[in-house]
This record gives structure tokens, sequence and C-alpha cells, in this order.
């Protein structure tokens, strides 16, 4: 049973604190109300759509319009606090004994290790895979987490036009993120496993039942380096430090639009990347229909037809979420994580976003983008595919993540077999000392495979 927390209390009352003497008898209005602090990743125009949905969440509360037997307003209030430095934020805060009231993370590792280590409020919803199940916590299983906005990963961007290009491909492969650098290259790594072995695999390894050093994840790692082909040390030392959102050619007369496929240095064709990425391919097409713009038109297809592996496994998708979950003790806290996770929130954030920033949402009755690119990522997400799996680095332990991302770009700059066998043997050990021990074993920081892969669903 997790422990409880004491309900904390953020109020307006300090006035009544100071002036209490000399207000003999005069006294304050009661109007205390409860700020509920939410922690995110958003920030500039998707932080903005966030707080705007949760301000017209909170004033279509019901809470909000009761009054306190004095006259003045009860109720809650909804605080959005984005930062890029999600999980060193949160980490101080708990350390501090201050952590938000909310919190949300794309990490089921993270979430894992918070719901074992009695830091999680267990929620009365049921289990949501791949993006919310059901975790084993004290002999108990329960969903300590919900998903808000999720992503769909398994695609390939590309010119159109391009056509000639599409038996040899030259891929466009931008690895910085400041802290998180590599997570593109793990992308990789994840959905040609993926792709090559089918999601039963796929789930044991992410869930560390199945050894770095396996034929099917060493056969991943082969794959990729292939499929890359051979590269100048100049185009890999630019691949290493472009970001992967791609950089304007400072020289352009007229600022050219940002996005690896627009990038001159870069000189590409294909890009690997998640829907999200479409924010920068605005003018992106699938196959039934979109439009051209400045930058001669891009368009969006499953990265299936562009990987080696059998047609068997060509229904299977990675995806990525963002799942919210409740830090505090307070029942409005629970409340409010049932209501961004319901029908109203995600038709408000719908109507707050930009067309290119509207978020994916994991039921087919959800409103979901409507945008070229978006439209065809959203119809894939929510009934074509056959199998969602959960990002495996984001389901892993963050300690093992990080080695994981680390190691990508060890092997994105010497990709030699020699080497590959050195970095997947410091993963297995890594796999070791954070509790996947082995094939059958369920270390602490560990989900059962079953709760990785699923079909989609409506809601």
């Amino acid at each position: 049973m997790t422990r409880q927390r004491p309900r904390r209390r953020r109020t307006a009352l300090a006035c009544c604190l100071l002036l209490l003497a000399a207000l003999a008898g005069g006294g304050c209005a009661d109007r205390s109300r409860e700020t509920l602090v939410v922690l995110g990743p958003w920030t500039g125009a998707e932080g903005t759509a966030f707080e705007a949905m949760l301000k017209r969440l909170e004033d279509a509360s019901p809470s909000s319009q009761l009054r306190s037997s004095r006259g003045g307003p009860t109720g809650v209030t909804y605080t959005y606090k984005g930062t890029r430095s999600l999980r060193e934020t949160l980490v101080a805060q708990l350390e501090a004994g201050d952590p938000p009231d909310v919190a949300v993370l794309n990490s089921l590792g993270e979430l894992t290790e918070y719901a074992r280590d009695n830091r999680l409020e267990p929620l009365d919803t049921p289990g949501h895979p791949p993006w919310a199940p059901r975790v084993d916590v004290n002999g108990s299983s329960r969903t300590y987490w919900v998903p808000l906005k999720v992503d769909l990963k398994s695609l390939v961007w590309s010119k159109e036009g391009g056509e000639r290009d599409r038996a040899r491909p030259r891929w466009c492969v931008g690895m910085a993120s400041q802290a998180t650098s590599g997570w593109p290259g793990t992308d990789w790594i994840e959905d040609l496993l993926l792709h090559r072995s089918g999601p039963e695999a796929y789930a044991r390894w992410a869930t560390g039942r199945l050894s770095w050093r396996s034929p099917e994840v060493r056969g991943a790692w082969t794959a990729w380096a292939q499929l890359l082909g051979e590269r100048s040390k100049k185009s890999v030392d630019l691949s290493l430090t472009t970001s992967y959102e791609g950089t304007s050619d400072p020289k352009a007369a007229r600022p050219a639009p940002r996005g690896l496929l627009n990038s001159p240095e870069l000189d590409c064709t294909h890009e690997h990347q998640s829907a999200f990425i479409r924010y920068l391919y605005a003018n992106a097409k699938g196959e039934e229909g979109g439009g051209k713009g400045s930058g001669g038109g891009v368009r969006v297809d499953p990265s299936a037809r562009f990987l080696p592996g059998p047609a068997a496994h060509d229904g299977a998708y990675e995806v990525a979420g963002d799942m919210a979950a409740v830090f505090s003790g307070s029942p409005a806290a629970r409340e409010l994580v049932e209501r961004l996770s319901g029908g109203e929130a995600r038709r408000l954030w719908h109507e707050e976003a930009e067309p290119e920033l509207r978020p994916f949402f994991p039921g087919a009755g959800d409103p979901q983008p409507t945008d070229p690119g978006g439209g065809k990522a959203a119809a894939l997400l929510t009934g074509k595919a056959e199998t969602l799996c959960f990002d495996a680095s984001d389901a892993m332990p963050p300690a093992l993540r990080d080695a994981f991302h680390r190691a990508v770009l060890r092997y994105f700059r010497d990709p030699s077999g020699d080497r590959l066998d050195t970095l997947l043997g410091q993963l297995d050990t890594v796999r070791a000392e954070t509790g996947l021990q082995g094939r059958g074993t369920t270390g602490h920081n560990s989900l059962p495979p079953e709760a990785l892969c699923a079909p989609p669903t409506d809601g």
C-alpha cells in the first residue's frame, strides 16, 4: 500500500496571518483555493496550448463555481510549469520533499521506478496498454498513470518527387539533442528490431528478458549500419553535431524552413522520424494527397517500406506517449489526472493548439490532427496498425536508457564489429546492474513483456 503524503495546500491567507493583530475582530474572508501544480515537458507554443487548455478546464470545473460560507471563492486552481529539463527538475523537487502534484513523463521506466518506490498515488482507472499498463506494487496490480498525448514513431519522411531515390535513400541523420543526444539512433535500432523480429522479441528485449548480444538485437544494429552505408568522417561529425530538428542555411537570402530534409549540408532524401516532426514539414503529404510549399513538398510513409525484414511484421508500429502521474496525496490531483485524460480536455487541447502541433490521442474517437502528415499518422495510430509497441528505450530503467543513447553515438562513429561486440557487452552489464538480470527475470524496474505491445483501441 502506498504511503500517503500530507495533502499540500497553497493558500491566499498570508494577508490574514500578517494582519491578524491589527484586524481585531475584522478578520479576512475565507478566500482559500487549493493550487495544483502540473510539471510537464512542453514549452513554447506547445506549452502555451497546454496551459490554455488547463485554464479552460479549470474554468469549466464545477468546483470553480462554488462559494465558501463567507462569500469567497473556493475550489481548485491549476498551474502549469513547463521545462526541457524535466527529469532533473523532478528529481530535485523530490529530493527537496516538494514534488509537483502532477508530473507528465514520457518514460515508462521512470514511472515504474517511482511507482515501486511508493512515490506515486494509484489511480482508479483501468490499464491502457501500451501507454499505461497496470504495475505490480507490493503484491497489488494497479494503474499509476494515464496517457495524455501519444505519438507514432515508425515513419519515414521523404522529399516529394524523389521516386528514383526510394530504392536507395540518402538518409538524413541528426543525433544532437542536448542531454538526450542519441535518441534518434535508438529509434532506428528499436524500429529495425521490431520490424525484423516482431513484437514478442521486441518486448522481451525492452524488458530485459533478451540479451543485447542475441542475434535478434545484434542484427538490428548491423542492419542500421548497412542502411546508412559508407559515410565520410566529415559526414559522421556533421550528423553527431546536427540537431534532430535540422538548421536553416545562414547564407540564404531568406530563412529556409528547418528540418533535416531542408538542410543543404546533409544533402539527404529520407528521414526516419516520429510524427511529431511534422511541425517542421507543415506541407507533408501522404498517399491520399497534400500540398507543396517552399520546401518542395514532403511525404510520409510507414517505415516498413524501407526497412529490411519479414512482411509478417509490417503491421507493428513503435509508439511513444506523455503520461500524467500523481505525486501528491491530494484527491483533487487524482481528479485532475482523470479529467486530463478525458474527452473534454482532449477537445479543448485540440482547439487551443496550432494545426501542426495538435496532439495525437490514443483513441479513434478522440479529436486527431487533420493536417496531411498528421492525418496519415493518426489513421495508422488509431486503426490501420495491427500492433502498437511502446518505445523500448523509454520502457527501460533510466540508467540503461542513457547507456543505450551513449552506445548508439559511439557505434555511429565506429560501426565495426569489434566495437559493436564491446558496446553490446557493456549494455548487458548495465542491464544486470539495473535489476534486469536475464531471461524470465522480473526485476524491480521491469514491466512484464505483455505490457509493452497492444492493438489500437477506441478509448
